[in-house]
């Protein structure tokens, strides 16, 4: 088998959730000995991610992402602009491909030549978290949302096959489409897990963190409201881990900032000695942030949007309400009340949970599957 995965970059030269998947699924389709062209576009340098036996199947296929203007819409006329060099990358070879994956934008062009009758293989599309079609956190969201809707549902409308993450997503995109709809989750890595009987409860101060880019759909603004009227009084501390604006950062004692971590062991060490991850989101597809800190044995704290109650429920956390502070204050408390028997296992189901579902080699065979299992 042989498919073309269309990108705009992938982890590590691009940080992001779609960045990350992409690099997995090329990743995970080349130790299954499955033929990749990689379409992406490179904003960082950085060292080549793949192995040697990885690359025996992957071939990597760059571009330049356009910068046009900063005039209103911008991005969308960037992305159909992108869309229109993969295109002509990918037109003199469109026979050699059984399938072609599409992360967001990447397909338009093709799609839009398709269906005025291009001669071309399935295509794939998957938008993730779709977030223009979720919550928006304030106004100025709101009309970027609006302005993004119908270029969305246009390529979800036009393509043959829309994957989901599954939760609340599916059911968005059934409002969008006729197309058929593939629910398969984004995976993660074995080497995350911690071994379930090592986890222990810190002795004196309950241990949260938050982990993510500054960005207004985050629900940092909530999380920073939440921690100002919890009064400190030695019960917890607060790990942020990110690029956070200074603005932005709170001067609390019990709050602690540890910047941006591109260092992948570096990280797993400060969420292994954390508790509780904290993901007050307005908008989200499948965070791979909630499943690193689940198999690095955290209980979980998240907004109930996109996929997030696929992998969060009152087992192994508390699901709250999008931009609701008292809804996360609450929660909060009650991970910082709760007893340390109903913590840990808490924390434990996390992890069981990921054993049983996320692991990226159960995530690649589905994939496979439903790929082989489609229409000729």
């Amino acid at each position: 088998m042989k498919i073309a995965l269309l990108t705009d970059g992938f982890y590590p030269y691009v940080i992001g959730g779609m960045q990350k998947h992409s690099y997995f699924l090329a990743k995970y389709f080349a130790r299954k000995e499955i033929y990749v062209d990689l379409f992406f576009f490179k904003s960082e340098e950085g060292k080549d991610p793949f192995t040697e036996s990885e690359k025996k199947y992957i071939t990597l296929i760059e571009l330049e992402f356009p910068k046009l203007d900063n005039w209103i819409g911008h991005y969308v006329r960037e992305s159909f602009e992108y869309s229109n060099r993969i295109f002509e990358k990918i037109q003199p070879n469109l026979n050699k491909y059984n399938f072609i994956y599409s992360q967001g934008f990447t397909g338009w062009q093709l799609i839009k030549k398709k269906n005025n009758g291009l001669n071309c293989p399935p295509i794939g599309v998957n938008f993730h978290g779709i977030e223009s079609f979720q919550v928006a956190p304030n106004v100025k969201t709101a009309l970027q949302h609006f302005m993004l809707r119908p270029f969305i549902a246009y390529i979800l409308k036009n393509c043959d096959y829309v994957f989901s993450l599954g939760g609340k997503l599916t059911p968005i995109q059934q409002k969008i489409t006729k197309k058929p709809i593939i629910e398969i989750p984004i995976g993660i890595e074995k080497h995350w897990l911690v071994p379930a009987e090592n986890l222990h409860n810190f002795s004196s101060k309950r241990q949260f963190i938050f982990i993510g880019r500054y960005e207004r759909r985050k629900g940092i603004e909530e999380l920073n409201q939440v921690l100002k009227k919890i009064e400190e009084d030695g019960s917890f501390e607060m790990h942020f881990v990110g690029p956070i604006p200074e603005e932005k950062r709170l001067k609390l004692k019990h709050i602690i900032y540890h910047g941006k971590i591109m260092d992948e062991s570096k990280m797993r060490e400060i969420v292994s000695r954390c508790e509780v991850l904290v993901c007050p989101s307005y908008s989200e597809g499948m965070p791979t942030v909630i499943l690193e800190a689940m198999a690095s044995g955290c209980s979980i704290i998240a907004s109930d949007v996109g996929a997030v109650s696929e992998e969060v429920s009152e087992e192994n956390g508390w699901l709250i309400l999008p931009g609701n502070v008292n809804s996360l204050k609450s929660a909060m408390m009650d991970a910082i009340s709760i007893s340390p028997e109903i913590l840990i296992a808490k924390r434990k189901k996390s992890i069981e949970v990921i054993k049983n579902k996320f692991l990226w080699e159960r995530t690649i065979e589905t994939t496979i599957r439903e790929i082989n299992n489609l229409p000729s």
